[in-house]
């Protein structure tokens, strides 16, 4: 079954289909009750006058049956006159080609699955898309605005629409999305979004930017799990640099500059065991940075700390090493 925004797409291409139709029908009911034509003679004698073929007549025609042929004739001229334009129009502005591209990305955004969608591609978004393009995290863009053609990172998924729309956020694959992050500049946007969002899939993650601090709690309450004030946050980067430069560097790189060498993830942990147990610095070569159980967080956990389900272990190693760290617990 066609989706809608296939079928919207075409509508415009359907119509003078639909016209030359009408004219047809027009033609033979006209034919029919004028000059008592049967519905074949109709349908051939409408054939033959629409298509300006010339053939000669079914049966001779009254005068008020030339009348109608004229006038059939002169439609027709016009109906045809209006196909040419707007499929000359379709392919020569460009049209056809952007729905082409819209249902080839379309039918590339259906095969993701565990991606991230970013509504909004202002500074915020752009610094969001590029940490998860250097970390080869698959994203999908919504962006109702043209978007910049030199962007500093490969830009493979996008949607040209509005972020708050149902059927936008369905196109970009919110169904299938690990995470959603928007970044709309204003705060009830955002709002909106966000409850949109959870209203399709109640588990996804969500990240919002908010301008004011009386939107944090809203957006929170609306089902955001994360909110970020980028003012807020720069104010404290700047400070945080003042005290302890080399560290916040350090960290930044840390959380930021992941590949194949070098990562951190948290892991689900299965087991019910001591972390001293496991060894893993022997054993993978990872290092435990802390332990996460619901809302809480031990930073640099003691060896006999006994790891159980339900928790998550935040563990820094390189891909290799990760996965083994993923197999034992």
């Amino acid at each position: 079954m066609p989706r809608r925004t296939e079928i919207r797409h075409f509508n415009r291409l359907l119509l003078p289909l639909l016209l030359i139709l009408l004219l047809v029908g027009f033609g033979v009911g006209g034919y029919m009750l004028i000059e008592g034509y049967t519905f074949v003679e109709a349908t051939y004698m409408t054939i033959i006058t629409v298509g300006s073929v010339g053939y000669e007549v079914v049966h001779p025609l009254s005068k008020g049956g030339m009348i109608f042929t004229t006038v059939l004739i002169v439609l027709n001229l016009a109906v045809f006159t209006i196909f040419i334009t707007m499929i000359t129009r379709y392919f020569a502005d460009g049209e056809f080609q952007r729905e082409y591209k819209f249902m080839t990305m379309q039918e590339r955004i259906e095969k993701l699955h565990n991606h991230v969608i970013i509504c909004g591609l202002g500074r915020n978004g752009q610094e969001a898309a590029q940490v998860l393009h250097t970390n080869q995290i698959p994203f999908v863009v919504l962006e109702e605005k043209e978007i910049e053609p030199n962007l500093p990172f490969e830009l493979k998924y996008f949607l040209t629409g509005d972020a708050r729309n149902d059927d936008v956020l369905q196109q970009a694959g919110i169904k299938n999305a690990r995470a959603l992050i928007t970044t709309l500049p204003v705060d009830a946007d955002n709002l909106y979004v966000v409850l949109t969002a959870k209203q399709e899939n109640p588990g996804l993650r969500i990240i919002s930017r908010a301008s004011q601090i009386s939107s944090v709690n809203k957006l929170k309450i609306a089902g955001a799990t994360n909110v970020i004030m980028p003012d807020k946050i720069g104010g404290a980067h700047m400070a945080t640099l003042v005290m302890h430069p080399d560290i916040h560097e350090l960290i930044s790189l840390m959380t930021t500059r992941n590949n194949a060498g070098f990562r951190i993830e948290e892991l689900a942990v299965k087991i019910h065991q001591p972390l001293g147990k496991l060894n893993l610095w022997q054993s993978t070569g990872c290092t435990v940075l802390g332990i996460k159980h619901q809302k809480d967080y031990l930073l640099n956990p003691p060896p006999e700390h006994e790891l159980m389900t339900g928790q998550s272990i935040i563990v820094m190693g390189s891909e290799v090493q990760i996965r083994r760290v993923r197999e034992m617990i």
